[in-house]
């Protein structure tokens, strides 16, 4: 089998890059330790390692559908991209701005990017499309997650944290 080095090293910064900025956006700080979780979370280590791989296996279905159909690499390219920018947004949504109640909304659209992905690309190559079901699972379990992570703790966006009042 050749490697085609350009789809190849495309998609895997695809996957590297989401998974880095993923692991430099989740402040698992006081706030996050504080926040009611429920009993079925699993523990924080396994978020790492499973990002890591879903995320080798969705950018694999990017390489795959890419070289199976050069000619639709502007559709390919448009899903993987939606999808890039919705997976990125929900960090610092959750995290950095501490809105879980955002990034659940955000969730949605995440999830719909996923299952176009899973969707659309067996058009290309079926098994481009069946290496994102993990991602699809994923995403849906922490769609649960994350609004039982809502539903315990809201409302958010109250007083910001260290605004001098005067």
């Amino acid at each position: 089998m050749d490697i085609e080095w350009t789809p190849a090293i495309i998609a895997a910064l695809w996957a590297v890059i989401l998974g880095g900025a993923g692991g430099v956006l989740t402040d698992i700080g006081q706030w996050y330790r504080e926040l009611k979780k429920p009993s079925w979370q699993p523990p924080d280590w396994l978020f790492g390692p499973a990002w890591t791989v879903i995320l080798g296996l969705s950018g694999w279905s990017f390489y795959l559908a890419w070289t199976a159909a050069p000619e639709a690499l502007g559709t390919i390219a448009a899903l993987f991209a939606v999808n890039f920018v919705l997976h990125f947004a929900w960090s610092p949504l959750f995290f950095k701005a501490k809105r879980p109640d955002w990034a659940l909304a955000e969730n949605v659209f995440l999830w719909l990017s996923v299952l176009s992905l899973f969707v659309f690309l067996p058009e290309y190559s079926a098994l481009a499309g069946w290496l994102n079901a993990p991602y699809l699972a994923w995403v849906s379990f922490a769609f649960f997650l994350n609004w039982k992570i809502v539903q315990l703790n809201a409302p958010f966006g109250g007083k910001p944290e260290n605004s001098g009042s005067a």
